[in-house]
């Protein structure tokens, strides 16, 4: 456990492990996803110069002329890259809930790279639509592909942890995620110079829609929070040199709901002052049948969802929390 009780994985460490001690640590992720499906992943190898040129690349074009960013913008309500500005999503819709829009902006891009022989017309429409690249900051693109990558590849170590911690081979889920259609997202949360709205948050209370999630909070910040099996709300910290990970909606299923897809949100804790995020949302290939793991059932016990498709699931809830256009 790292401070504030929060769970911590040393990755490299089960990088290094032999058979026996990686089945002993996959047993202690499986214990934390039962229970609230955070963690604090440590031993991750991620350079501090990706991250630091992400993250000064991010706040830079944040701080642009709203003119600069609007230049950027999804052109319409549904489409899931470029700049997204305040007001353009209530993520809490996502789980039926009405609430005032979000206080936040993103910018947002998708896979890097279109699969050879794809022809989906639904895929190249949403999961494979052109990221909408700024102009400036000029190193922009460059980092963000460059930590995309290193995301991706974080991710797919993330899920062999995953794999053992289920009793399934290391490698059970590498040709399911081998053509993923994940995106990132850089998060600002302005600084508040007004009381919010009734009901209304940074990011509305929420569960995310994919295998897994790669949160990078900025240092120091505060306002995440997440549901507990008790039905109270608890302080996420970030966590020095960590990634903070959680479990989606997917991988609930895949788990028949053995793992938690925990309801979490970002509040509006008194401090004013602006907040930043990067999330990772890692999520299976397109078509990639999301059925129930056969180890995941106990004896006599039946799956609970029907199979999904990962692509279409993932594009009708993220079309469920977006503004319609007036």
């Amino acid at each position: 456990m790292a401070d504030h009780d929060f769970p911590m994985f040393d990755l490299s460490k089960f990088e290094c492990a032999g058979a026996a001690d990686k089945v002993a640590l996959g047993a202690e992720v499986d214990t934390i996803c039962r229970n609230t499906g955070f963690l604090a992943i440590s031993g991750h190898s991620v350079p501090d110069s990706v991250i630091d040129g992400i993250w000064t690349n991010a706040r830079a074009f944040f701080d642009l002329p709203q003119s600069e960013k609007d230049k950027v913008r999804a052109p319409f309500p549904g489409y899931p890259y470029g700049y997204l500005g305040q007001g353009a999503e209530a993520l809490a819709k996502s789980k039926g809930q009405e609430t005032p829009p979000d206080l936040k902006e993103s910018f947002n891009g998708g896979p890097l790279t279109v699969p050879a022989g794809l022809t989906d017309p639904e895929a190249l429409a949403f999961c494979y639509a052109e990221t909408i690249w700024p102009e400036s900051p000029s190193g922009f693109v460059d980092a963000w592909r460059t930590y995309y990558r290193a995301m991706e590849d974080l991710a797919a170590r993330i899920m062999r942890v995953f794999a053992v911690a289920l009793k399934l081979p290391e490698t059970f889920f590498k040709p399911m995620i081998d053509a993923p259609i994940s995106a990132l997202r850089a998060l600002n949360y302005p600084e508040t110079d007004s009381p919010a709205q009734p009901g209304q948050l940074r990011a509305g209370a929420h569960t995310d829609y994919g295998s897994l999630t790669i949160l990078l909070p900025q240092a120091g910040s505060r306002g995440l929070e997440i549901l507990t099996p008790h039905g109270e709300w608890k302080e996420v910290p970030p966590v020095p040199g960590a990634f903070v990970i959680n479990i989606g909606d997917l991988m609930a299923r895949w788990t028949n709901d053995r793992w938690v897809s925990t309801l979490h949100r970002v509040v509006n804790d008194g401090n004013p002052a602006r907040r930043q995020s990067l999330a990772f949302f890692h999520q299976p290939n397109w078509d990639q049948d999301i059925v129930c793991i056969e180890s995941c059932l106990k004896p006599g016990e039946q799956p609970r969802y029907e199979p999904v498709a990962s692509g279409p699931y993932l594009m009708s809830k993220f079309q469920s929390t977006v503004k319609p256009s007036t």
